[in-house]
């Protein structure tokens, strides 16, 4: 969950960054937006976003 968390704060910043700058930061980083690791990365924050989201689904649920 530490790894879906970390994730998840990495795809925040760089929509932060995209809002306040028009920078995407993973794209600079990994080659452009339809590189293949760039479109890994975003896979990944998108898949972590859901894990997150089931986790908190998930713990309402218990308490």
């Amino acid at each position: 969950m530490f790894i879906a968390r970390l994730l998840v704060i990495i795809g925040a910043l760089n929509w932060g960054l995209i809002g306040l700058f028009g920078f995407d930061l993973v794209a600079f980083l990994f080659g452009g937006q339809m590189s293949l690791i760039s479109r890994l990365v975003y896979t990944l924050v998108g898949v972590a976003g859901v894990f997150v989201i089931g986790d908190l689904v998930g713990n309402r649920q218990r308490t």
